[in-house]
């Protein structure tokens, strides 16, 4: 009786390992064999391969030295580039543009591949890493994508799509950076634009306030003027003392030249008045000229900052526009003449070995437990 008992432990021991294997492994792997062929949705992909490069058009001295210069721009624009990709704003942009959750649930009995439409955007974003594998190599700034789709022409619209909206996106960064760089050249430009109009208006307001347009061309009229009364006073003083050595005292000319005399003396004085002298109550032209002065200083100063400004913000503009960011592709977005995804035979295998490798694992524990009760 012992050798029918051992033999009958024996085949029910060995009966309840194979029935595992057939729960465990057997039966998993044939149905994914079966889901794969019968239900998964063929997948086709497109590449796209693209760059963020920075082109620096040289001076024209430059130019004639031969001189010009394409290199790549700095990290931080294809790293944000790389976030961008994968980030919830270009999903939704897309989403928007070419309807993503009605081109990724088109297999109506994929339910493990496709997407249900009614799920969220966050779902959305979390597929969309699976559909979209972004290969990034820092040493080199190149950025290459293979995006899945259920159709050929799916898969290139969203290549297409991700290029142009990256496309955007460093038009964007290269805007803002020229901003930058010519924002404070701008704002000191219209400081010294401000700052020569206020004076231009202030000059204007006393030119017409005194209805003078230049006192310095007024004074020399005026100082024009004084000599040609300081002439006539001469001749008038030369002519009564010849009057005094020749005429007699009862001689008319000597009332009539000294008249002439003290009215040219009085004018004089009313000309020397204009001019700065005391009790006055004309406006004095020293006054005047003096005021004028102080603003043609501010005039001039005024007009060199504003031509320092100037020529510091087209500097500034020169230099922003001959640093300009693109994206240039280097694989343009392919057609893909086959359906290659999902790779069935690879997934089915990697499913099989984990069972068995987790079947195996777990019968040698069942038998080492066993083994140790015995």
């Amino acid at each position: 009786m012992p050798i029918p008992s051992g033999k009958s432990r024996f085949k029910l021991r060995h009966f309840v390992v194979l029935l595992s294997f057939i729960l465990f492994v057997a039966a998993p792997t044939a149905v994914c064999v079966w889901y794969f062929n019968a239900r998964a949705a063929d997948q086709f992909s497109s590449t796209v391969g693209f760059t963020v490069r920075q082109e620096e058009t040289s001076s024209g001295l430059d130019i004639l030295g031969g001189v010009a210069s394409l290199g790549s721009s700095g990290t931080s624009d294809t790293d944000i580039l790389f976030e961008y990709i994968q980030s919830q704003e270009l999903v939704a942009k897309l989403n928007k543009s070419l309807n993503l959750k009605a081109l990724y649930s088109k297999p109506e009995n994929d339910p493990i591949f496709s997407f249900d439409p009614d799920d969220p955007i966050e779902d959305l974003v979390r597929y969309w890493s699976r559909m979209v594998k972004i290969y990034y190599d820092s040493s080199t700034q190149l950025i290459e994508l293979q995006v899945l789709a259920f159709s050929a022409d799916d898969a290139t619209r969203i290549a297409q799509e991700i290029f142009n909206e990256s496309s955007l996106l460093i038009n964007r960064l290269s805007a803002i950076a020229q901003s930058d760089a010519t924002r404070f050249a701008k704002l000191e430009l219209d400081n010294a634009v401000d700052r020569l109009k206020s004076v231009r208006q202030i000059i204007s307001k006393f030119r017409s306030d005194n209805l003078i347009v230049d006192p310095n061309v007024d004074l020399q009229s005026q100082m024009g003027i004084l000599s040609s009364l300081q002439q006539q006073l001469a001749e008038a003083l030369i002519e009564q003392d010849l009057l005094d050595k020749t005429a007699s005292r009862q001689d008319a000319r000597k009332d009539q030249i000294s008249r002439k005399i003290s009215a040219i003396e009085a004018r004089i004085a009313q000309e020397r008045a204009k001019l700065g002298g005391s009790g006055s109550e004309n406006v004095r032209f020293t006054d005047l000229l003096t005021t004028y002065e102080e603003m043609r200083v501010d005039l001039e100063f005024a007009q060199t900052s504003y031509v320092s400004a100037l020529a510091t913000y087209d500097s500034a503009l020169s230099d922003a526009r001959r640093k300009s960011r693109y994206l240039a592709a280097y694989i343009e977005p392919t057609q893909a003449e086959t359906s290659q995804f999902p790779k069935r035979g690879t997934i089915t295998g990697m499913i099989t070995f984990f069972l068995f490798l987790i079947w195996s694992i777990g019968t040698l524990v069942f038998y080492s437990v066993r083994d140790r009760q015995a």
